[in-house]
């Protein structure tokens, strides 16, 4: 149990279920193979190619002392500090190194050293500004915290539909003869109403290709804590395949969530086809989900294979679609980036905001800008990246 929450802590979807799986694959596999227990957990633990570094590492580092098998039984065991972290690691061996420096099977994973539960400001300031890519296992929980507590008070905008309120500019002749009636209609007491504000409907669309694997998993995180906070909110992942991964994500527990998401995607870290998922949304799900003048994010890379004519025709028909088409790009973080590929060419004349996504600063600032409810492209585009 604790090398598989150990795994979860560096990245990897293994949820109690997985566990619970895992505990009785090792029961039927048995321990007299060395080889069989690895692929016993390998089978259950690993759900993706670019998965298997991390657990092939973090199997030779928890099971490397002979009788830990043995020590596993009186639950007092240490496990084996991993080799430093240095200059040039393979991606996920700093995470990997954290997760494995707990002292104790059985206890839950220490939070950093750094983190305390009111987050100081200077602790808060530099997370913000570090890239997703770069940050530890511990660094990327207290990012999942902050996350949580982040609002998206999408701005409200007024509908067809009426409300009672005394205050109104409207006379509501209805409610006002209604209300005679008490008085035999011998007295009439004006009713007023007013137009209904709500928030619109918010539409996510992410990219899980290789390339966004990621920024996929913590971006996917927000998007679950919007859709167990407001209602009208729908999320598809793509690859090379579009996905409706909306109703996984109504379960309350983020990591149930994300597991049941997963387990439902085929082409997690896969190739991108943009243009054809982007057509199988605008020909399947368009009207179903962006009605009552919905917000449309992209979150992309823009890298597709196979771009041609169908990526612009398909953007332009989903940009005319929605309210509003806000692109987040995780290249924006790069202070050179020039739309030189031709997927971003393609995307980038009908979108209405174009954005970093890749660290908390950028996040927090989204929030602002779709509460204000403001729409300024060239500020947008060319703008800070920060970090």
């Amino acid at each position: 149990m604790h090398f598989a929450r150990a795994l979860r802590r560096t990245g990897l979807p293994i949820g109690t279920g997985r566990i619970i799986d895992a505990l009785a694959a090792v029961d039927i596999a048995g321990l007299c193979s060395r080889n069989e227990f690895y692929w016993a957990l390998h089978s259950l633990f690993v759900s993706g190619p670019e998965q298997r570094l991390i657990f092939d590492q973090g199997f030779r580092i928890f099971w490397q002392r002979p009788e830990l098998l043995e020590e596993l039984l009186t639950l007092n065991v240490r496990v084996p500090n991993s080799p430093s972290d240095g200059e040039g690691t393979a991606p996920g061996s700093r995470r990997l190194s954290e997760a494995m420096s707990i002292a104790r099977i059985g206890t839950e994973m220490v939070p950093s050293a750094r983190t305390n539960s009111n987050y100081g400001a200077s602790y808060r300031e530099v997370l913000g500004k570090q890239d997703f890519e770069k940050m530890s296992a511990a660094e990327i929980s207290d990012a999942k915290r902050i996350i949580v507590n982040l609002a998206l008070p999408l701005a409200r905008r007024p509908t067809r539909r009426f409300i009672v309120d005394q205050r109104g500019s409207f006379v509501d002749v209805r409610a006002s003869i209604r209300s005679s009636l008490r008085t035999g209609r011998e007295m009439i007491q004006v009713r007023y109403r007013r137009h209904r504000w709500r928030s619109p409907p918010l539409v996510v669309i992410c990219d899980i290709s290789g390339s966004m694997s990621r920024y996929s998993r913590l971006l996917l995180h927000f998007t679950h804590v919007l859709a167990n906070s407001r209602d009208q909110v729908h999320a598809f992942v793509f690859g090379t395949r579009l996905t409706n991964v909306t109703r996984y994500l109504r379960f309350r527990d983020a990591d149930v969530a994300l597991g049941k998401a997963l387990e439902s995607v085929e082409d997690w870290s896969g190739g991108t086809r943009i243009g054809a998922c982007m057509r199988s949304f605008n020909h399947e799900w368009s009207r179903r989900v962006l009605g009552q003048g919905a917000v449309v994010m992209l979150i992309t890379d823009g890298l597709d294979r196979d771009v041609g004519d169908r990526l612009d025709k398909e953007m332009d028909r989903l940009h005319k679609s929605c309210r509003r088409l806000i692109w987040l790009n995780p290249l924006l973080r790069y202070a050179g980036f020039q739309p030189k590929a031709v997927g971003v060419r393609a995307i980038l004349p009908h979108v209405d905001d174009f954005r970093p996504a890749h660290n908390l600063e950028s996040i927090s600032s989204l929030v602002e800008v779709l509460a204000s409810g403001s729409t300024n492209f060239r500020s947008l585009t060319m703008g800070s990246r920060g970090g």
